[in-house]
């Protein structure tokens, strides 16, 4: 009769070798409880060296993207799954580990980070599939950004930065029907320029706030006459949303119009976007939970 694996023995194992519950658990159960035997299994199947790998960076790796039909609506996913090198990024199992991840994400609708590394799909879990992934490669393996936007339609850019490479960066623009028609060169324009707000209104006032506030002292500091200073701060103010805000952004294509402008010739509305580039995850991952 096979030995019980109590939860104390698989803490015990998972603190001595930083290797995950799961393989743990497995090394356990093929050693019958033989602790030594379990940190052997362990090692040679690579596995050890996961806790002494977390705290290396992982900043390469991929974005995938996907767009499915939900009760009506178009709805797309995108997840950032990180490593150590470039050359583990374009191997084919580390793509297929990224699309298992992002499968899942689509099955669960999960759309934040923090959701879908405690999701499970049919057959594992995220954690158990960044596990194996950690195993395989021997790098710290991370999930990054994610994601999820929906409307009556939405499009799709994915951007490499060079032919062997997977995308770096994905762009999903959601969008009504007439929107439609222009969508996919406002997420080419997305992934290019990378805005952080839709519309102005969207911009919150804290921001405005705290713009106004550097653009003034600015111009103080340059001198400038106290009575032409809010029309400064006014014109700066404009500068930031044209940077910042995509439908005030000039249109990659065509500089001379706005992508407001070219929403607005096509008859229609950009309702949302999502961005997610390669390395941006842990910064992401920070500031949400600040």
């Amino acid at each position: 009769m096979a030995k019980k694996i109590s939860l104390d023995l698989i803490k015990k194992v998972r603190s001595d070798t930083g290797a995950g519950m799961v393989d743990v658990k497995k090394a356990l159960e093929e050693a019958e409880g033989d602790v030594d035997r379990a940190k052997e299994i362990l090692r040679e199947k690579g596995v050890q060296a996961a806790g002494k790998r977390e705290g290396r960076k992982a900043q390469e790796g991929l974005a995938r993207a996907k767009i499915v039909e939900e009760g009506g609506k178009k709805v797309g996913y995108a997840i950032e799954l990180n490593t150590e090198t470039d050359f583990v990024a374009k191997t084919p199992q580390f793509v297929a580990y990224a699309e298992k991840i992002l499968q899942i994400a689509v099955e669960t609708k999960a759309s934040e980070r923090v959701t879908l590394l405690e999701a499970k799909g049919k057959e594992e879990s995220v954690k158990e599939i960044i596990d194996s992934a950690a195993a395989l490669f021997k790098e710290n393996i991370k999930l990054g950004q994610v994601g999820r936007v929906e409307g009556e339609e939405v499009d799709l850019y994915a951007h490499k930065k060079s032919a062997e490479f997977p995308p770096s960066i994905v762009a999903l623009v959601a969008s009504d029907e007439n929107g439609a028609k222009v969508a996919h060169d406002v997420a080419l324009q997305v992934s290019a320029m990378s805005p952080f707000w839709l519309s102005e209104k969207d911009v919150p006032a804290d921001v405005i706030e705290s713009e106004s506030r550097i653009a003034e002292g600015k111009a103080k500091q340059e001198g400038k006459k106290e009575a032409i200073i809010g029309k400064i701060v006014e014109g700066r103010i404009k500068s930031f949303y044209e940077e910042t805000v995509l439908l005030d952004q000039k249109f990659v294509k065509d500089p001379s119009k706005t992508v407001g402008q070219l929403v607005k010739e096509a008859g229609g509305n950009i309702t949302a976007f999502l961005r997610i580039e390669v390395g941006k995850g842990e910064e992401e991952s920070e500031k949400a939970a600040e």
